[in-house]
């Protein structure tokens, strides 16, 4: 014999706020103690690779140089905010850096591995500013909350 199917009404509603208010999202974005972890994990980020970079001899002056490269992807904004916020993400994820480091790593290539650890220490700097990946609502959205004077 077939179960009945359940309407939503036919579940009971808590009216504890603590149940149906999630605490830790505004308007989409992560707020409180989760973004204050997510900040300092950003923090952590920047701090650990910056030190491996040191002990892979890096050069100091091409990690000044390289360290804000990632952000000419915010050009892509001229061509629309979807467009803008697609490229931005990818430049500030840390997939394709990782990959770098993995490939420079194994083929012994030290400017791959080195770009790498830059660009990851300049996205950890970023998550730690608390400027997160975008939204294609707008620049100023972003997974840690708005940015910039329309906070």
């Amino acid at each position: 014999m077939p179960r009945k199917a359940r309407k939503m009404t036919d579940f009971a509603v808590s009216t504890d706020a603590a149940v149906t208010d999630p605490p830790v999202v505004d308007g989409g974005y992560v707020r409180g103690t989760p973004k204050t972890l997510l900040r300092l994990e950003g923090a952590t980020v920047l701090v650990c690779v910056t030190f491996a970079f040191s002990e892979v001899s890096g050069n100091w002056l091409q990690y000044a140089l390289l360290f804000f490269v990632p952000d000419i992807s915010m050009l892509a904004y001229l061509f629309g905010r979807r467009t803008g916020a697609t490229l931005y993400n990818v430049a500030h994820s840390y997939l394709a850096p990782a990959i770098l480091i993995l490939c420079g790593h194994l083929c012994d290539l030290p400017l791959a591995l080195s770009a790498g650890l830059i660009w990851i220490a300049h996205i950890g700097f970023d998550r730690a500013a608390g400027y997160g990946l975008k939204y294609g609502t707008a620049f100023a959205d972003t997974h840690l909350g708005r940015v910039g004077r329309s906070r």
